[in-house]
């Protein structure tokens, strides 16, 4: 703002500023007296100052100098009575007192001397006037300058402008989710579920997001409807992830008047309790199944966001190792899975995680019907591959005389690979499994499942995480997607020295990328060439020592199909 537009408030307050000084030293005949008289009558009201500020003079001390000290201390001495005015005396006194400063002071807000006054009278007020509100929105400064509380009562009736606010961080929040999945460093690969998930909402987007709402319920409201309209627009679990992390954060901070009106917090709480242990316990069980019972007719909406939070990659990661180790558990207890109620709960909500972009698409909140032969053929099929697992350990701890001579069975049944193909609960169950032999380095089990990873690839295609498990998983089909184009990238980044050289020149060829890919394909390919370029072997060494072969398929690229 402008000198004059700056000062103008003093006027309003009878306060003479320095254009009263400029038109009273150009209409005057003695402009030092005339300089005196304005002196006396806007300095500092004290009769003591009369014989000091002489003394100041004698000391070379400008006045200016004394002023702005005064000024400055005057300036603390009233903010920190306006914030102990914020906290004294009933309510309703209070805030009186407040309004009326804020009444006499606002004229002032674009003084940058006086503005802090004026912005910590407002912050500590609970509903500034609307007036006042709307001129703050209107000016770029002075919105900029105000406390995180005033721009919350801006934001409640600017919906637009709040996400505008709100924008940068989910993209930020994207961002950071994506570059763990999509990261070529090995040490990341094992990382991406390690932190606990009090750890991960003490991120930077999180925190910021929980400051910007506060106890603000309609805010919190609009941050949900940005979460489900964009999870629903771009299919990204990792909004599902923030849902949850949110609603924790405020959880953290016993923000009551939220997490009270929320139907899903205790729901969201006990999971969160299960996701830091990473199981699925019998007590905890029993809670989530009395709040998924427990939703009332009339309030079915609540599965959409219930089913959100199941879908968060971190839930669907704890939901599924739970399920495998309910297996195993039920294999040494000679026991049906349909026998089983917390292993039905686990895939009854692996199903609501599993649909819940279908449910808010749709808007039909019911619970997914769960395909009844997921548990009386394929969990069973599941389970005897554990059957198989066990009996063919315990024969080979036998004397050599009394072992069997069965071989580790090499085949799977049509019905299994079928059920990869056509069922998602079934597909992200069967990849789990695979991720648990081969954690334990069993080369038998994992030899025999290696075949059906392609079937995978139809309920994959589209999930980042699931495919960086299955990348993680080989690394300790075809697809136009750029995001397998780059997974794929990074498995042949660790892979490379495993795979024969003729399968290297193809899949390098296939993996070219083309006019249309995006950068980090781009820089990835670059690193694989570069990698390759280094490890080439001469013909001689080539004849001599054949590389042992790892059956991927021919990859083409995004735009090759």
């Amino acid at each position: 703002p402008g000198q004059a537009e700056m000062y103008a408030g003093l006027q309003e307050l009878g306060v003479a500023n320095g254009e009263d000084l400029k038109e009273t030293l150009t209409n005057c005949t003695e402009p030092l007296k005339a300089i005196e008289q304005f002196q006396t009558e806007n300095g500092v009201l004290l009769p003591s100052l009369q014989y000091a500020l002489p003394f100041l003079d004698l000391h070379g001390t400008p006045r200016l100098e004394f002023h702005q000290s005064v000024f400055d201390e005057l300036r603390e001495k009233l903010l920190e009575r306006v914030s102990a005015i914020a906290l004294e005396g009933k309510v309703e006194e209070r805030y009186k007192k407040l309004e009326d400063l804020l009444e006499k002071s606002f004229s002032l807000v674009k003084m940058p001397s006086i503005q802090p006054v004026v912005m910590c009278v407002m912050k500590h007020l609970p509903k500034v006037p609307e007036k006042k509100l709307k001129l703050v929105m209107a000016d770029k400064d002075l919105y900029k300058a105000c406390a995180v509380e005033v721009k919350r009562q801006i934001w409640q009736d600017n919906q637009a402008l709040f996400g505008d606010e709100v924008s940068p961080l989910l993209k930020q929040y994207i961002l950071e989710k994506e570059n763990i999945l999509f990261s070529n460093d090995i040490s990341f690969l094992q990382n991406f579920f390690s932190p606990s998930p009090k750890t991960r909402r003490q991120g930077e987007v999180v925190q910021k997001l929980t400051q910007m709402i506060g106890k603000n319920v309609k805010l919190y409201d609009m941050v949900l409807q940005f979460l489900r309209t964009l999870f629903l627009r771009t299919r990204n679990v990792h909004y599902c992830t923030l849902r949850a992390e949110l609603l924790m954060s405020l959880h953290d901070l016993e923000i009551s008047e939220i997490c009270t009106v929320d139907p899903c917090h205790k729901f969201t709480w006990c999971l969160d309790a299960c996701i830091r242990e990473k199981f699925v316990d019998n007590k905890r069980a029993r809670e989530l199944q009395g709040f998924l019972d427990g939703v009332k007719k009339g309030q079915e909406q609540v599965l959409g966001d219930l089913s959100m939070i199941l879908c968060d990659p971190f839930a669907i990661n704890t939901l599924a190792l739970s399920t495998i180790r309910h297996l195993q558990d039920l294999v040494g207890q000679d026991t049906l899975p349909r026998e089983s109620p917390d292993l039905l709960l686990l895939l009854r909500m692996l199903s609501l995680g599993q649909g819940a972009w279908d449910m808010i698409d749709s808007q039909v909140f019911k619970e997914p019907k769960m395909e009844a032969e997921l548990i009386t053929r394929f969990l069973p099929l599941l389970m005897s591959f554990v059957v198989d697992d066990h009996t063919f350990t315990v024969d080979q701890k036998l004397p050599s005389e009394e072992k069997g001579p069965i071989p580790y069975p090499s085949t799977i049944p049509e019905a299994f690979t079928k059920f990869l193909q056509e069922n998602r609960i079934a597909c992200e169950i069967g990849l789990y499994y695979i991720l648990h032999i081969t954690k334990q380095r069993n080369k038998n089990a994992f030899l025999r499942l290696l075949p059906a990873l392609g079937k995978f690839l139809s309920h994959l295609l589209f999930c980042d995480v699931c495919l960086f498990v299955l990348v993680t998983l080989l690394s300790n089909g075809s697809c136009r997607k750029e995001n397998v184009h780059r997974h794929v990238l990074r498995l042949l980044l660790h892979l490379h020295h495993k795979v024969a050289p003729a399968k290297l020149e193809s899949l390098q060829k296939a993996l070219e990328p083309t006019k249309q890919s995006g950068e980090a394909v781009k820089e990835l390919y670059n690193q694989l060439s570069e990698k390759l370029e280094l490890v080439k072997p001469s013909p001689a060494e080539v004849t001599e020592t054949p590389s042992m072969e790892l059956p991927l398929p021919t990859v083409p690229t995004p735009a090759s199909r």
